[in-house]
């Protein structure tokens, strides 16, 4: 990857500034050469992403930083979309960040089940310096059709 092709959006956790940064990240996809069907689901899972930071890790404040860094992936030939999200969350436990089991019925708790179904690879670390939470998640093109010439 070219460091010149990455997008990088600075922000504050308030929701309203989310659907700018879903549609870059769709318009990204798409200019990368995902499908529309992965570039929906790209969208779907930075959505969940993003309201997780927002509602779990700064318990609903709008004035803490995110970060999102979208760049050009590919994996065995198939282009793709890496995102990453980096917070400021302080005390987060990655360990605890897992799917709920879906035969619990109550409402809400499915994001990052989500994040896992719709996204090829799906990482969560802590930031350098120890604080806050990186997620990286990538999305690939279904395979590349050949020409049979």
């Amino acid at each position: 990857m070219d460091a010149s092709e990455e997008i990088v959006i600075r922000f504050f956790s308030q929701p309203r500034n989310f659907c700018a940064v879903r549609a870059a990240a769709e318009a990204a996809a798409l200019a990368w050469r995902v499908d529309e069907v992965s570039a929906g689901q790209v969208k779907l899972a930075l959505t969940e992403a993003l309201a997780n930071v927002a509602k779990h890790g700064y318990q609903g404040r709008t004035d803490q930083p995110i970060c999102v860094r979208l760049a050009p992936e590919q994996r065995d030939g198939r282009p793709g979309l890496a995102i990453t999200i980096e917070d400021r969350c302080k005390d987060v436990d990655l360990e605890k960040i897992k799917s709920r089991p879906l035969d619990e019925i109550r409402p809400g708790g499915l994001g990052v089940h989500i994040i896992e179904q719709t996204m090829d690879e799906v990482e969560y670390t802590t930031n350098p310096g120890g604080e806050g939470v990186r997620l990286r998640m990538c999305k690939f093109a279904g395979p590349l059709e050949r020409n049979a010439d």
